[in-house]
């Protein structure tokens, strides 16, 4: 339970919108200029109303970084309400349009099936699009697409189905996962459906990865990563972030190190490559959630920290020049603006900074700017997704301070808009590259300075099983003139089950770290009866030589040996644990091959690594803790039945951010088992669930506050049409549940606190608590 983003779904797309087959638009091809100071940051009362702009208009309100532009390439009628998207090989878009979500402030009809995947063609080639196709309609609340092979991943709560595609034309629809959205809400679910290097598909507020085997879908599990959107840079790292924090990710492969259920966290995964979350918007912004809140808005009530961070991309185009490559864009819709973060490299140690300061890349005046999603494109531009929208808030966590602002300054109609643009150089001529049928142009491209090209490429070798390409492929790894070539071609050559050992094995020799780190990554998917030996000799080999960049992602890879050969893989642990006993990456990693064999190995390293100092053994106990925490948890489906309605609350509202084993999520919640404020006084719990808690809180003897987790716990009381009896059941569940063993709540007792707070409309605070 924690506070929403604002982000995602804050759609409210009206229902009634009429959508044609071909609907064509004429867009504004305006584009952005600087404006000056007195232009963009002309005050606003906080009552004022906040007008819908017209499409051809909405250009003129932004700001943008010199030297670039801004243009508008789609709008109402020809596309509402998009989320997501993703370009095919004529540069045409494939939108979701989620049109149900939110159709009034209490959310009146949100399961009428009206979303949409349309596609976007720009018939007439003159860089804005005009045309419209519903490939898909009827759905309820749409949320990510991915294309793939011969038709397209469409994730449509609970499930994530695959349509197949014929010329525009659906056929055949399997269903591949039907809890792909299990528990959580509707700000608070899967999304993403991410195709990254490596050949897998990632998601954000998920740890289910997904990949396409001939006609088998197969599921793996990864670690949980971030909220809204997924991106990853020319190295396979993934990148996300969640509502309150900038930019996050991941230092190491991701399909790696998740196998623990002992270990909470894993260093190297989830790791914050921006620590600074100012935001700069260009005017006041009142409507947020908690703006009445201290210090969430400053003295000219604009906001002034990260409240809604949305799907970041990291611009891996041609077009922007040199001093954009390794820069990472997040839009924040509640502040109507788009950040750029400037990030480098150490070793395997990826780290970032805000571009600017007291300034952002792209900001509007206009509070109905809500972008939300940023992508790549086959041009080398970067796309935004706007809902162009007032009301961002999903009803489960409106407050009465938001709903007064909505209503004071008519925010709410119309809702039937959204926008998309793209951002160019000025001097740039964009020209999209349409990925061709042809092999030999296939391979050439995986060497393209656009990363989506080279990405568009390298799934398309695989979807088109272009097996006779093997040979030009083999060549492209051996080459080193161009390393993003070599790079691709590697993936590819995996992704066509034609990569050979001994090819992987060439590139853990290499001196080039970026060669290596790629071998590392890919030999998991080698890791054969056959070859099992060849890799941990090789392995050994690194350790003795003291490859300390590869020690982290040894101790990852060793789990894939140990179903071969146990000794050999326990072998590389102890080696890289006595070479390596404080490195914190290579100690989680050692520890993520040993889910309850934590004790055992302890003892088999104690009289080397005897001191309890060392952080091995400190991240060892705190995994056996674990263990030994969960043997004393009480029978979850004994509790389902006594509490049946607050099970569902539970997983429903507040799983996804203290986590279904009641020990919080790293970056979002504090744990809820063995909690003093679960477990203690009634009054403080009921009057935290029914109005929210905000500010550091001490839980355990631990504080915890922002940039640690979300400053925020959302209340539900605001909701008076949630019953107190059901919010007695899910604090007595929380209460019962793992290893809490305290009295249950009554729905007398919840509804006495809901009249004596009658009125109330802010978060409490802990010493507010603390004076119950």
């Amino acid at each position: 339970m924690r506070k929403s983003r604002y982000y995602i779904l804050f759609l409210t797309i009206s229902i009634t919108l009429f959508y044609c087959k071909s609907n064509k638009q004429t867009a504004s091809k305006q584009v952005i200029s600087e404006k000056t100071e007195k232009e963009t940051t002309a005050p606003v009362s906080a009552k004022a109303q906040s007008p819908f702009i017209a499409p051809g208009k909405t250009i003129e309100k932004m700001q943008v970084e010199n030297g670039f532009e801004v243009k508008l390439i789609a709008s109402e009628p020809l596309v509402s309400s998009p989320v997501a998207m993703q370009f095919d090989d004529k540069a045409r878009m494939w939108v979701v349009e989620m049109t149900g979500y939110m159709p009034d402030t209490i959310g009146t009809g949100e399961d009428i099936p009206n979303g949409n995947i349309v596609i976007l063609d720009d018939k007439n080639k003159d860089g804005v699009y005009d045309d419209r196709t519903v490939i898909i309609d009827s759905l309820i609340l749409p949320r990510a697409i991915c294309l793939i092979e011969n038709g397209i991943l469409v994730a449509e709560p609970t499930n994530l189905w695959f349509y197949e595609i014929k010329n525009d034309k659906v056929g055949k629809k399997t269903l591949v996962d039907p809890k792909y959205t299990e528990g959580g809400n509707v700000e608070h679910q899967p999304n993403g459906l991410f195709r990254a290097l490596d050949n897998w598909i990632y998601n954000a507020k998920s740890d289910k990865r997904y990949r396409k085997r001939g006609n088998k879908w197969e599921i793996e599990h990864t670690h949980f990563r971030g909220q809204w959107g997924i991106s990853q840079d020319n190295y396979g790292r993934l990148y996300y972030n969640n509502n309150s924090q900038n930019l996050i990710g991941d230092y190491f492969p991701a399909g790696l190190g998740a196998s623990n259920k002992n270990q909470k966290n894993v260093a190297g995964y989830n790791e914050k490559w921006v620590a600074n979350n100012n935001v700069f918007p260009l005017h006041p912004t009142p409507g947020v959630n908690r703006g009445y809140m201290k210090n969430v808005l400053d003295d000219s009530l604009r906001l002034t920290n990260f409240t809604a961070a949305a799907a970041p991309v990291v611009y891996r185009g041609d077009l922007f020049g040199d001093n954009y490559q390794f820069n990472a864009f997040v839009p924040e819709p509640s502040a109507n603006l788009i950040k750029r973060n400037i990030l480098s490299e150490n070793g395997y140690i990826v780290k970032g900074e805000q571009a600017y300061k007291n300034k952002e890349f792209l900001a509007s005046t206009d509070e109905r700017f809500r972008p939300v999603s940023l992508y790549n494109g086959p041009d080398g531009a970067m796309y935004i997704l706007d809902m162009y929208r007032g009301i961002i808030q999903h009803k489960t966590y409106l407050t009465p301070y938001l709903k007064d602002q909505i209503g004071k300054r008519e925010l709410t109609q119309p809702l039937s808009a959204g926008r998309i643009y793209k951002v160019v150089p000025k001097s740039a001529k964009a020209k999209p590259v349409m990925i061709p049928s042809d092999a030999n142009e296939l391979v050439k491209l995986l060497g393209h300075a656009n990363g989506w090209v080279r990405d568009r490429a390298q799934q398309k070798l695989i979807d088109g099983k272009y097996n006779q390409t093997v040979p030009a492929l083999r060549a492209a790894i051996k080459q080193t003139a161009n390393p993003l070539l070599a790079i691709h071609a590697l993936w590819t050559l995996e992704g066509l089950n034609s990569l050979k050992t001994e090819e992987a094995a060439a590139w853990l020799r290499q001196s080039n770290w970026k060669f290596r780190m790629q071998g590392l990554a890919v030999s998991p998917a080698l890791m054969t009866p056959g070859s099992y030996q060849q890799f941990a000799s090789l392995f050994n080999t690194m350790v003795d030589a003291n490859d300390t960049l590869s020690a982290p992602y040894i101790a990852l890879v060793a789990k894939t040996i140990q179903p071969f050969d146990t000794a050999a893989s326990r072998g590389l642990l102890t080696k890289l644990a006595l070479k390596y006993p404080n490195n914190r990456y290579v100690t989680d990693a050692i520890i993520s091959n040993l889910q309850d064999q934590e004790e055992g190995f302890q003892s088999e390293i104690s009289a080397s690594l005897s001191s309890p100092d060392l952080l091995l053994n400190k991240q060892l106990q705190r995994a056996i803790n674990t263990v030994q925490s969960a043997r004393g948890n009480r029978n979850p489906e004994m509790l389902k039945k006594e509490f049946p309605k607050g099970e569902a609350l539970f997983t429903s509202i507040c799983q996804t951010c203290h986590g279904a084993d009641g020990a919080g999520i790293k970056s979002l919640a504090p744990p809820l088992n063995q909690s003093e404020w679960v477990t203690g006084n009634k009054d403080k719990l009921i009057s935290i669930i029914l109005y929210g808690l905000t500010g550091p809180v001490k839980v355990n003897g631990r504080v915890y506050q922002t940039p640690e987790v979300s400053g925020d716990m959302p209340g539900i009381g605001y909701d008076k049409d949630m019953p107190s009896e059901d919010i007695a059941q899910l604090l007595s569940f929380i209460r019962k549940s793992w290893r809490n063993d305290a009295d249950k709540i009554t729905t007398e007792e919840v509804e006495k606190t809901r009249q004596k707070l009658t009125g109330r409309e802010k978060a409490f605070t802990e010493n507010e608590l603390n004076g119950i």
